[in-house]
């Protein structure tokens, strides 16, 4: 489905941060790359985010041992029958490479960042609603007025530590989503459930439903069992409730 939009539930925690993450890395990316003074304050809230989730996580050991369990599968297909070894061999070395940098990182990956007194203020004033004003955190104002050059060369100083972070995490989940084919299936007046084998170490589900339905997926579940609900919005009240329509869509359990 070229013209659909794709729902994704991750079954595991692991999972779900790194989701989380490529999400704030793609807007954080967005944000600096024509940056003007909002958009220079929308990358500094997104890197903040960044930041509070490595601190809470050791993101940097848990990808690691993902690239190492992607490592281990790979090894062992590589003399299944059909394999292109050349492009296996090439993926290999891809990983290997973003290994060894992930490997050079400090384990405090945060350190240089959180002594910055400027996003250390940034940061307990984002409590507030409307707590980076001018008259709020002046140095913030400063900042934010200089020219676009000097503003990026700092945001890219204090994203640095995290970029190779960001590099690893989306070769794992390209990995995991492109592990499995879609599978039409179709949602019985609204509803379809998914029974997933234990023995197998499905990472992820994906729905994919065409533009053009007045739909949404919205799932639930676990790593055993998931449902999916086909929801539209009520005319009357514009409130969701579950469609009663059976529903054409594809549905991808992604492995490994």
């Amino acid at each position: 489905m070229n013209n659909a939009i794709i729902y994704e539930f991750p079954l595991n925690e692991k999972i779900r941060v790194f989701i989380r993450l490529e999400h704030l890395f793609n807007q954080f990316i967005y944000f600096t790359a024509n940056p003007n003074m909002n958009d220079k304050r929308a990358a500094i809230s997104v890197l903040l985010d960044i930041m509070s989730i490595f601190k809470r996580t050791d993101i940097r050991s848990e990808v690691l041992k993902e690239l190492t369990r992607q490592n281990t599968i790979l090894k062992k297909i590589a003399n299944s029958e059909g394999v292109n070894k050349i492009k296996l061999q090439a993926i290999l070395d891809q990983l290997e490479d973003i290994t060894k940098k992930l490997h050079g990182l400090s384990e405090k990956m945060n350190g240089a960042n959180s002594k910055k007194a400027l996003l250390q203020n940034i940061a307990q004033r984002s409590s507030i609603p409307g707590g980076s004003c001018s008259f709020d955190i002046p140095e913030f104002h400063y900042w934010l007025s200089q020219d676009d050059e000097h503003c990026i060369k700092d945001l890219e100083t204090w994203s640095k530590p995290f970029m190779n972070v960001n590099t690893a995490i989306t070769y794992i989940l390209n990995f995991i989503r492109g592990s499995c084919s879609p599978e039409p299936q179709t949602a019985t007046a609204g509803f379809f459930q998914i029974a997933l084998d234990q023995n197998q170490p499905f990472q992820l589900i994906s729905v994919q439903i065409d533009k053009s339905l007045p739909y949404y997926a919205e799932i639930s579940g676990g790593k055993h069992r998931c449902n999916i609900r086909f929801m539209e919005i009520n005319p009357e009240n514009g409130s969701p409730v579950q469609s009663l329509q059976d529903i054409h869509f594809s549905l991808t359990r992604c492995l490994f």
